[in-house]
């Protein structure tokens, strides 16, 4: 794709760049700029067997997971901190036995991803040493071999060549594709996040295509005016989606916070599962004809004027967060 039509709908991204086993990562960080509405759509249009790798998801994997969506993740946690941890529908599913589950540390995870990003094929850590992931692990042998993608290995135990000391070596991450959710980015694809980014810079460099999903979309001209704010050039972007509250429920520094009484309504339904979250992807997924219409059906503008950030602060100190 040229630089120069990069910019598709939601439902065009879903289609053209998401397959059915397709091994893929997402942005953002727990309750923090997850590309939520590129995730419903996938809901949408019944996208399945799913390879997901990450460091810290929350309601986005939980929400694939929960909707029949994923084969494997491969990840450090999936939660979403205080309102709930470890996600209800990723809890049931290993408990289940339903998903394949690899966990790495949280540093470890990134770092699969780092090495992805330098191109190369792994990275040594001490991260892990001292814990049973270094002893278990989450899936079988011949489950690796059925897929030439995965790692034939969770991880290798070596003794460093010039130390002596025990490192592990963790495998590289080289997903088929990112989906990131920033405030900005430019025409051609020059990303601008605010905030943390939540190594989402390295997660689209350790991918092979990327999709940016954006709550404005501005001239490259503006965005190049302060280049040391930019974390992902254009040449990495694939795909531009214009989503205005695009990572709603979670958080978008400088834009909105995340919405307690949505995620206090998804919590109740992952937990109970079975009809309980069927009914709530029925009414603010398969339900909601497209992305406004979800906003409709959150609260619409009042809540989203609820959420609002406080240009001082990023986030908005008004919110009750129970």
């Amino acid at each position: 794709m040229s630089k120069t039509n990069k910019i598709i709908s939601l439902q065009e991204a879903v289609q053209e760049f998401i397959h059915d086993g397709i091994h893929i990562t997402f942005g953002g960080f727990t309750m923090q700029r997850h590309p939520m509405a590129f995730i419903r759509e996938m809901v949408r249009q019944e996208k399945c067997k799913l390879i997901i790798y990450g460091h810290s998801p929350g309601i986005d994997v939980d929400m694939l997971i929960g909707a029949g969506a994923v084969k494997r993740v491969e990840v450090a946690y999936i939660g979403d901190e205080l309102f709930v941890s470890p996600s209800p529908n990723f809890r049931r599913a290993v408990e289940e036995g339903s998903i394949q589950w690899e966990d790495y540390s949280n540093f470890g995870a990134t770092l699969r991803l780092v090495a992805g990003a330098l191109g190369l094929p792994f990275i040594p850590a001490r991260t892990m040493l001292g814990s049973d992931m270094i002893t278990q692990s989450g899936f079988e042998p011949e489950d690796r071999r059925a897929d030439p993608k995965a790692a034939p290995q969770k991880h290798v135990l070596m003794e460093c060549p010039f130390t002596g000391d025990k490192v592990i070596l963790l495998p590289a991450v080289n997903p088929d594709v990112a989906v990131i959710h920033a405030q900005m980015v430019g025409r051609d694809g020059t990303v601008r996040i605010l905030g943390q980014s939540y190594a989402d810079d390295f997660v689209a460099r350790a991918a092979r295509r990327v999709v940016v999903t954006a709550e404005e979309i501005v001239s490259e001209e503006f965005i190049r005016q302060c280049p040391e704010q930019n974390c992902i050039p254009f040449f990495r972007v694939d795909a531009i989606v214009h989503v205005p509250y695009g990572a709603h429920p979670t958080a978008c520094h400088g834009c909105y916070d995340y919405d307690p009484q949505h995620y206090a309504v998804y919590a109740e339904a992952s937990r109970a599962g079975g009809d309980a979250f069927r009914e709530y992807l029925g009414t603010y997924v398969h339900g909601a004809s497209d992305h406004w219409d979800y906003l409709d059906r959150i609260g619409g503008t009042k809540q989203l004027s609820y959420l609002k950030a406080d240009p001082a602060f990023g986030y908005n100190p008004g919110v009750r967060r129970r």
